[in-house]
């Protein structure tokens, strides 16, 4: 649920220099603790993802301890160990390929193309409720209307991506403070207004309820918790552009997971706090919560220019994400690893055919909005496929990280995950088992959710991540293929 998002891809996105000494970075460093961790929360600090969790109540607090052990405080360490020792531009394309070579390199790179087409419609789809509060908000429900303004927006962002980078960076500026950071403030102060003011709260405070259910599908929502802390490993890609890498890339990193792991906890609890667990919408559920806390200092009429600001600021946030991915997999293809069409781009270096594909793809995927029944379903789905696939790029950084400790050791690395080997076994154990259980989890139909037929959900879930992983490796058949077939001397 990811992470909210963040326009990580550009340093991730370029080409992979040839090697050279990485014991000092070879830019103008200009980064401090502050700045870079500001850069990795900007990247995750969303009030997008934040019903997920509010649906466990008090019992959250436990599911994000858990989460933090085994995949923020891993990735995080890895992210500072790899961007430190190999501070290249390409950030996880670069790091997987220094470990395991182009190919896994370039399964990395497209995991973080792919998710992003079914996660798209998930961050599409909070516009389009969010903007429905500022013109009729029972329209937050209205599929037709939602798959419409869905499909409006994302080929409105992703024509602005054919103009370049630049546009979208500077589009890309405004939403990540008007996208993300406003409304998770907004969040978590409405929230504690309402209980300062003596309302009372929906999840009175007991021991018991501490202790989450240990069924399974009482458990499904976890696996998709790691969307609400994807990107930690934004301060490692700019390793190079800070004095002291080996201290201020940790040190930002700590920062920004202690701010993140804050509003997190805190938006989370404030939504369960003033709206009752049942009548949580995974898709508008951030402006229900204005809307009751606004109704209830009688101040409704804040309402739709919120509403308004939040949706442009959501629009503005999405359209960095449109061509960064696109732009990694087209570098991927201009060296040999994917089919040379995809990375031809337009006078504005923009890969004009993978934009496209993207395009129909996420427009295929919002058009689950119109087939199941739920709209808070058709949101789950779209985010357990995102996890799905974004685990597996981040199955990669961890194994990277163990397996450069054993080929690359004369490399210095100025922050080293403590321990020797036993530690960086136990920090890139850890984060492998997270990101087991969260794919295994995201598999398993969530109690809170009217899902339908168990094996129809699953089918359609595993079919959906095996089609957006593919790819990779039916281009490496086609190659290897096209190869032999060059190699075969006609007879004389």
């Amino acid at each position: 649920m990811a992470s909210p998002r963040r326009p990580r891809h550009r340093d991730r996105a370029r080409h992979d220099p040839p090697a050279r000494p990485v014991s000092a970075p070879a830019r103008t460093a200009r980064l401090g603790v502050l700045a870079l961790a500001m850069i990795n929360v900007a990247s995750i600090v969303s009030a997008r993802n934040l019903p997920v969790m509010a649906e466990y109540g008090w019992s959250m607090l436990v599911l994000f301890a858990l989460s933090i052990a085994v995949f923020l405080v891993p990735v995080s360490m890895a992210a500072a160990e790899l961007g430190t020792a190999f501070p290249r531009d390409g950030g996880v394309y670069a790091w997987v390929k220094e470990a395991f070579g182009g190919r896994t390199g370039f399964l990395a790179v497209w995991c973080d193309y792919a998710e992003n087409v079914a996660w798209f419609p998930t961050v599409l789809s909070f516009i389009a409720a969010s903007l429905a509060y500022a013109i009729d908000p029972a329209l937050a429900t209205d599929k037709t209307y939602l798959v419409v303004v869905m499909l409006v927006f994302f080929w409105g962002t992703t024509a602005a991506a054919l103009l370049g980078v630049r546009t979208s960076s500077t589009i890309g500026a405004v939403g990540t403070v008007a996208g993300s950071i406003l409304p998770a403030l907004l969040v978590v102060g409405l929230g504690a207004a309402f209980l300062l003011r003596g309302d009372a709260s929906q999840i009175p405070f007991s021991a018991g309820a501490l202790v989450p259910e240990v069924q399974l599908d009482d458990l499904a929502f976890l696996g998709g918790v790691i969307l609400l802390f994807t990107g930690m490993e934004m301060a490692g890609f700019h390793a190079r552009d800070t004095r002291d890498p080996g201290r201020t890339v940790p040190r930002a990193i700590a920062l920004a997971v202690a701010i993140t792991v804050t509003f997190s906890v805190l938006g989370s609890l404030f939504m369960a706090f003033v709206l009752p667990q049942q009548e949580i919408s995974l898709v508008s559920g951030t402006m229900e919560l204005f809307s009751r806390v606004l109704e209830t200092f009688s101040a409704g009429w804040l309402l739709a220019p919120l509403a308004l600001v939040v949706a442009i600021g959501g629009i503005a946030h999405l359209t960095p994400w449109i061509l960064g991915p696109a732009t990694g997999v087209a570098v991927v293809a201009r060296e040999g690893l994917a089919p040379s069409r995809l990375g031809r781009v337009n006078r504005n270096d923009v890969p004009v055919a993978l934009l496209v594909v993207q395009g129909v793809a996420g427009s295929v995927f919002a058009l689950l909005f119109v087939v199941v029944p739920s709209v808070s379903t058709s949101y789950w789905m779209l985010s357990a496929v995102t996890a799905q696939v974004i685990v597996a790029m981040y199955a990669l950084v961890f194994a990277s990280v163990i397996r450069l400790r054993y080929t690359r050791p004369e490399v210095l690395r100025p922050y080293r995950i403590p321990g020797g080997l036993p530690g960086v076994w136990l920090v890139g154990g850890l984060g492998l088992l997270g990101c087991g259980v969260s794919f295994f989890l995201g598999f398993v139909p969530p109690s809170q959710l009217a899902t339908g037929d168990t094996a129809g959900y699953v089918l359609l879930l595993a079919l959906a991540t095996l089609v957006l992983s593919l790819p990779p490796f039916v281009f490496a058949f086609l190659t290897r293929r096209r190869t032999r077939a060059d190699a075969v001397v006609p007879a004389r």
